[in-house]
């Protein structure tokens, strides 16, 4: 299917499933002024090209999960084939490659320590043809992609928005039964899947599929978020910074950081470069101006190293296209531990 180009209209569907995933139509439509049958013929529209989707990521209990940033290096004639390798691992939720000193840069987040050092390193150092890997604790995450928006609406739909979102909001409760991992699995791919489609995916009676998925959607463990092909996102370049910063500059960087819109990610190391931070640009040409701004306002940092990303095979479990579409493929999560 050809990929479309957004319209106005698109951004405003789009910036409002950003920041409440599973909207009803109903409710969308109230904010956009536009009708819940509209909206939805519209948002098929967008999710069958692949331009934008919405996904359900695992996120286990807040208080053990890890999250680690590796680089990977691996001979150039393997890079396909380790890239694949890498994008099978549902813990390893997405790959980039790099333009720099790095072949690929993963985010993998798992539900404790021991599934870290036991489990997901050692299968990423089985993958034939991995030359060397470097792994960085994210000992404190300060913003995350879940927070950026196209920001194609106005302070009032904002509002709106919030205030629904504050409704819906969940509260971790415990890893779901083994019973409902397949309605995770479901939620995973379509992360707006009804108890209706839910029932036809798994097999479950109507009302059975409903009580599990209200269950599920209550009890905090998945994290829902919508994404949008960066490439139709008018702003197609990806940029991390690695930076050096003394601890009492950090909550000074991080207040700083959070007044650019186009902060993805945001997070304190234990690397010798102690603090990572990740942008959408819209050129190349944007990285002196956002590192001028941020030195600035931190004069205390020391920008180490910029780098761009080339490709993006995996987000967070999506598999993508070179065109930064998804594929529809999602690798999806393992079950959590009772």
């Amino acid at each position: 299917m050809a990929v479309i180009d957004l319209s106005e209209d698109d951004r405003a569907l789009i910036s409002v499933l950003q920041l409440v995933p599973r909207i009803s139509w109903q409710d969308a439509g109230a904010v956009l002024d536009r009708h819940p049958t509209t909206l939805a013929a519209q948002w098929e529209r967008l999710r069958s090209s692949g331009v934008a989707w919405v996904t359900a990521h695992l996120i286990g209990d807040p208080a053990a999960m890890t999250m680690t940033f590796v680089e990977v290096d691996c001979e150039l004639r393997h890079r396909a084939a380790v890239g694949a390798a890498l994008c099978a691992i549902p813990e390893v939720v997405s790959v980039e490659e790099s333009a720099r000193n790095r072949d690929f840069v993963l985010t993998v987040v798992t539900p404790s320590w021991a599934e870290l050092t036991r489990i997901v390193l050692p299968e990423i150092a089985r993958i034939p043809n991995i030359a060397s890997y470097r792994s960085a604790m994210c000992t404190a995450l300060h913003a995350s992609a879940d927070a950026w928006s196209l920001n194609a609406l106005n302070a009032a739909q904002r509002a709106q928005l919030r205030s629904l979102a504050r409704q819906g909001a969940g509260t971790y409760t415990g890893p779901e039964p083994s019973s409902y991992w397949p309605i995770v699995q479901v939620l995973s791919r379509n992360g707006r899947s009804t108890a209706v489609e839910v029932a036809e995916a798994t097999g479950l009676h109507p009302v059975t599929a409903r009580r599990q998925l209200n269950r599920i959607l209550s009890g905090g463990s998945l994290l829902f978020r919508c994404e949008v092909a960066q490439d139709y996102s008018g702003y197609p370049v990806q940029c991390q910074w690695f930076a050096s910063l003394p601890p009492d500059d950090r909550r000074r960087a991080v207040d700083a950081l959070r007044g650019f819109r186009e902060l993805r990610l945001c997070a304190s190391t234990t690397d010798t470069s102690n603090f990572t931070f990740t942008m959408w640009l819209g050129s190349p040409a944007e990285v002196l101006d956002i590192e001028d701004r941020f030195l600035s306002a931190v004069p205390g940092a020391r920008i180490i190293e910029s780098s761009l990303t080339v490709n993006y095979l995996k987000r967070v479990g999506v598999l993508l296209r070179p065109n930064t579409t998804s594929t529809h493929e999602v690798v999806v999560p393992r079950p959590l531990p009772a």
